[in-house]
């Protein structure tokens, strides 16, 4: 599929079950419902095509802004190769373990080889 909107289509699948996975790692860190807001979704994603430098190919982009002040929050990366990386920012101390802080979630891989993890950092 060519363009922009071509392409938000054709990754849309995969692109919904690695935000389930950035929101399930999330979970798994024990945060309470309303402490990460907004979770990252597909469908609120900011779409663009990026060009990659290596094989030339335009790769698509997804990004999440937090709503108040524009800043970015994540981003997901689909390759030319059929990969992803994907990374959400937590930025707050662990709910359970004091001596951790969540820089963030991220998830890389291939559809159907998909890993994921917290980014931890010990507490100053």
């Amino acid at each position: 599929m060519n363009g922009l909107a071509g392409q938000i289509d054709a990754k849309r699948e995969v692109g919904e079950a690695v935000c389930q996975r950035l929101r399930a790692e999330i979970d798994k860190l024990g945060f309470a419902a309303d402490a990460i807001i907004p979770y990252p979704h597909y469908g609120q994603a900011h779409f663009e095509l990026v060009k990659d430098p290596y094989t030339g190919a335009e790769n698509l982009a997804a990004y999440w802004f937090n709503a108040s002040n524009n800043q970015r929050l994540g981003r997901l990366q689909f390759n030319s190769d059929g990969s992803f990386y994907a990374e959400y920012d937590v930025v707050k101390p662990h709910p359970s373990k004091k001596q951790w802080f969540v820089e963030g979630v991220s998830a890389w891989g291939k559809p159907d080889a998909m890993k994921a993890e917290a980014k931890l950092l010990p507490q100053l």
